[in-house]
């Protein structure tokens, strides 16, 4: 058992990606209860209820992420999630130091999301118990200067001894071997895990991801709102040329689970040219876990 199965009480060193209003209580209970870490997210009103609700579907640890922009005037999140039970937080989007020792005082352990080095290192600074390393691969918000999980993983992993959980470009049992050897002892999907029976969007979304070939993302930039990986549809073209007076992200629901891909930026990651069929949780997860090990002894094969 590895650092980051024993941090977080898992049997998987998988963890969910804290999607805004998709991390919920039914996606982030299968992924428990396949054995990974299920993760609800905080930003909204109804992923807080769901902190609660989710002990409906499982007994399995579960966590949650902090984006620390958003609650950096508000310490009461951290009563919230104690009250809730939550075992695990990522934080991210700000100083890992405002919420850290609140968090750990409080019996959580806390991974920090970084996409950079120098994150990475300030992170350690502040004491957090582990990083949750992200390439620019990924979906969602991302800068747009960022480097790939192939460089920056194993540069992280060289400058520090910190427990590490890859992130962008994850999404079966190859690229989890991968990311185990350039470093990490855990990964966290986002597109993979949206791309399932239980992550409730919309099958057009859902659609879209297994459509997308290697080259269906891009990063969108527009003043005013964070640099964005979303696929590459008419809108976000449109959007990337001309930049809209509305919040990119204001009809994001109405995409997610209304299937309307014209309302707005539909966040996913270039592995979304990798992913091929929506299929259950547990298949992934169990087939990811199980296969990882089976890839990294073929790899040994092939060295001779």
């Amino acid at each position: 058992m590895n650092r980051v199965q024993q941090l977080l009480g898992v049997e998987i060193p998988i963890v969910q990606a804290p999607m805004t209003f998709i991390a919920r209580a039914r996606l982030a209970a299968a992924v428990s209860e396949a054995g990974g870490m299920g993760i609800i997210e905080t930003l909204t009103a109804e992923g807080r209820e769901d902190l609660v609700k989710v002990r409906e579907l499982t007994d399995k640890p579960v966590g949650a992420n902090l984006l620390v922009a958003g609650w950096k005037h508000d310490p009461s999140i951290v009563d919230t999630l104690v009250e809730a039970g939550v075992s695990y937080v990522a934080t991210s989007a700000g100083d890992p130091a405002l919420f850290t020792d609140r968090l750990k005082d409080a019996g959580i352990t806390v991974f920090h999301v970084v996409g950079s080095l120098r994150a990475a290192q300030k992170a350690e600074a502040a004491g957090v118990d582990g990083l949750v390393v992200e390439g620019v691969e990924g979906g969602g918000f991302k800068g747009a200067s960022g480097a790939s999980t192939m460089v920056l993983l194993p540069l992280v992993a060289s400058h520090t001894s910190l427990p590490l959980i890859a992130a962008g470009g994850i999404c079966d049992a190859t690229s989890m071997a991968a990311a185990f050897v350039l470093g990490a002892e855990g990964v966290q999907m986002g597109t993979r895990v949206l791309a399932t029976h239980e992550s409730g969007v919309h099958s057009a979304f859902t659609d879209a991801i297994v459509a997308a070939p290697e080259t269906g993302t891009m990063l969108v930039s527009v003043p005013g709102n964070p640099t964005m990986r979303v696929i590459a549809t008419d809108r976000a073209h449109a959007w990337a040329a001309e930049p809209p007076t509305e919040k990119l992200m204001d009809r994001v629901q109405q995409l997610y689970f209304d299937g309307d891909l014209d309302a707005s930026l539909a966040n996913t990651g270039q592995v979304a040219g990798r992913i091929d069929s929506v299929r259950p949780v547990a298949e992934v997860i169990d087939e990811m876990w199980s296969g990882c090990r089976d890839a990294l002894d073929a790899g040994r094969t092939r060295l001779g």
